[in-house]
């Protein structure tokens, strides 16, 4: 389809066939009634913000429209928007609006349809419509081809908004036409029409969406809290609670050097994995370091744990801190089979004791707070001194052979160590151990929890957002829903 201008003699063409009363020459900028062939008026050229152009095609919703004219209005004197007239292949109508960078999909409606409820409520296909603003406006600048003549007396516009949808009632003069609009993502435009650069917008459109779709939101937390609820239950369900380990060290046995446990299994999801150690400090204090062992992985889980307990009595009252037994926890622990090595130390020397005698009456052993061992032989009168328990062991002279001889054994410095507590009165000396015990608790509930009011916070402020979304979104509206200040 193509025109001849009669001001220019410009032929003006678009790919599209229908009924066209009047068009505005692409390049003298006259409108011309296509009945009369005559030149009506000049008009000047939409350019600012205008992205679109006349016989550009582009597919919405799987229709496939061209861009048959072009009209800017003007509110005042400053006030701008864009109107894009389009045309399926069947000639059926549809517009696209453009104002501050948000824009409606728009299509015409029976006046019929569109019911009163009261003077600021209609209802259309279900929805109740509140009034929004009237506008008035005229016809600043066009192009392109138009179906009916073009009037440029002031038209007014009452919109009518429900959400993202809105009903737009067009009055010039006594003609009334009604356009039913929905928010249309500037993005879809962009690819529908395949558009280089799109103008930004500013403020809040009058259908434009709230940034969160509440009702998606909601479901995805609620999906959300299932499957944890559901994860929760199988980690729960899928382990036991357990004392894993449990064992009594003695200080001498680690003393310079780390014991290795034996080996236990943890199975199930992760947990707290509780550690009770005990000793028998009195106005002392002992020390225990612990290494979790992962014996497929090496990973190594260490901590180091206090025991101290103090009491005493002044002015004349008594008082005590302290506790011989710690607890602790060694957090976010997996399955897996795992070993501890073991070190430890205490408060004050080894227990010192004097007149551990043999059953034959022949040896007497002493220790002294150093660790020096004494070997008294009573028949003979001579006393003979060792630099501790485990030299008197390995020494071969005719002293160290009768010591063991009269006490029965080859181990002596086992013995001294485990007779050396009944002997001795110091009760620092007299701690000699320490007893650990590993207990695999039940899964944590309290990361579970957390995440719950982690999504019930966010969309608890999303519904608070949302409010303040919509205040601002009808804040120029003189019929707000929302109590102003």
């Amino acid at each position: 389809m193509h025109y001849v201008c009669p001001a220019c003699e410009s032929e003006n063409k678009i790919d599209l066939t229908f009924p066209v009363e009047e068009y505005v020459c692409q390049t003298c900028s006259h409108l011309i009634d296509v009945a009369g062939n005559k030149q009506i008026k000049h008009l000047k050229v939409p350019t600012e913000n205008v992205v679109l152009d006349v016989g550009q095609k582009g597919k919405i919703g799987g229709e496939e429209y061209t861009v048959v004219a072009i009209i800017v209005k003007r509110y005042g004197t400053n006030i701008f928007w864009r109107e894009y007239y389009l045309k399926d292949s069947k000639g059926g109508d549809a517009f696209l609006s453009e104002s501050d960078g948000h824009w409606v999909f728009l299509v015409t409606i029976h006046p019929d349809d569109f019911k009163g409820k009261s003077s600021t409520v209609r209802t259309y296909q279900g929805r109740n419509y509140r009034w929004y603003e009237n506008t008035p406006c005229s016809i600043y600048a066009a192009a392109g081809f138009f179906d009916e003549h073009l009037d440029f007396n002031l038209a007014t516009y009452k919109e009518y908004v429900n959400g993202t949808r809105m009903i737009s009632q067009e009055t010039v003069g006594k003609k009334n036409q009604y356009f039913y609009g929905v928010h249309i993502s500037k993005y879809e435009v962009k690819r529908a029409f395949k558009i280089g650069h799109m103008p930004y917008y500013t403020g809040i459109g009058i259908v434009q969406p709230y940034y969160f779709d509440m009702k998606q939101a909601l479901n995805i937390f609620c999906v959300a809290a299932l499957m944890i609820c559901l994860l929760q239950l199988y980690v729960y369900t899928s382990r036991t609670n357990e004392t894993v380990f449990a064992q009594t060290i003695n200080f001498t046995d680690v003393q310079d050097k780390e014991l290795v446990s034996s080996s236990f299994t943890l199975s199930g999801g992760s947990a707290p994995l509780k550690v009770n150690a005990f000793s028998g400090v009195d106005n002392s204090w002992a020390n225990i370091q612990l290494s979790l062992v992962n014996e497929k992985t090496n990973e190594i889980i260490y901590t180091s744990k206090d025991i101290e307990q103090y009491h005493g009595y002044e002015d004349g009252e008594s008082w005590s801190e302290g506790s011989q037994s710690e607890d602790f926890n060694l957090c976010g622990v997996s399955s897996g089979q795992y070993h501890f090595l073991i070190s430890a130390e205490k408060d004050g020397a080894l227990p010192s004791f004097s007149n551990l005698q043999s059953p034959d009456s022949k040896v007497i052993i002493s220790r002294d707070k150093s660790g020096t061992v004494e070997i008294n032989d009573l028949f003979k009168g001579q006393t003979t001194s060792f630099t501790d328990g485990k030299t008197l062991e390995k020494d071969t002279s005719e002293v160290a052979r009768l010591a063991k001889t009269s006490f029965g054994t080859q181990k002596l410095d086992s013995l001294i160590n485990a007779e050396a507590p009944k002997l001795t009165t110091d009760p620092i000396s007299s701690n000699t151990y320490v007893q650990l015990k590993a207990t695999w608790l039940p899964v944590s509930f309290w990361n579970f929890g957390f995440i719950l009011f982690i999504m019930v916070a966010l969309f608890i402020a999303m519904w608070i957002g949302r409010h303040f979304f919509n205040v601002n979104k009808w804040k120029n509206s003189s019929n707000t829903p929302y109590a102003t200040s």
